[in-house]
């Protein structure tokens, strides 16, 4: 199912949602409030950030979403989502996982300010194809707005065509709550990161 979002929020007031608000909304609520939302700068985003999944756009992506999220043993119970500024355009990062009792870092992914793949407006947006791994290898790019001061909401997508890779997949951030423990990856070479986001790959 693909998704177009329009700048309507599906809010009662004026006030941001909390973390419990967003966890009570559907997918196609959090879709119309992302488009409400503006972009963290790169620079904002420094830290591990606590994740976790919200209502995802169907029955069968929930269970997917949430196997793998919560698999104990491999990736491991997802924990963060962490990032650091590189340069002024620039950043890196990596997921965070509790893995038989210890904290493990896995799916590097390079970071960028791009327009969104919804909407065409700014969205801080974490590229994994940059680094080898699972999710690179199935053009893992996730999509960030701030919903509020430590609050925010991201879209997750993946697949192998244009259509599939605009499925939203939601996912809330709170943070940062940690430093950042590191850089992880193997960067692959020649990289463009204009082959995995679509408004990027048009201008081009």
């Amino acid at each position: 199912m693909a998704f177009k979002i329009k700048r309507k929020t599906m809010l009662d007031d004026d006030k941001p949602p909390t973390r419990e608000a967003l966890a009570r909304m559907s997918c196609r609520e959090l879709m119309a409030l992302f488009a409400t939302l503006d972009a963290p700068p790169l620079v904002e985003m420094n830290g591990e950030y606590a994740a976790s999944l919200l209502a995802q756009p169907g029955l069968l992506a929930g269970l997917i979403g949430r196997a793998t999220v919560g698999n104990p043993v491999m990736p491991g119970r997802w924990l963060c989502k962490a990032f650091r500024p590189v340069t002024d355009e620039r950043g890196r990062g990596y997921n965070g996982f509790a893995q038989l009792g210890r904290t493990v870092s896995r799916f590097p992914m390079q970071t960028l300010m791009a327009p969104s793949r919804y909407d065409g407006r700014p969205a801080y947006q974490l590229v994994y194809r940059a680094y080898r791994s699972l999710c690179g290898h199935i053009h893992m790019v996730d999509e960030v707005r701030r919903v509020a001061p430590g609050l925010y909401l991201g879209i997750g997508t993946w697949g192998f065509s244009d259509r599939q890779r605009r499925i939203p997949l939601p996912f809330v951030l709170e943070g940062p709550v940690a430093p950042y423990r590191g850089d992880i990856g193997v960067a692959r070479t020649r990289f463009d990161v204009r082959t995995e986001v679509p408004a990027l790959r048009q201008a081009a």
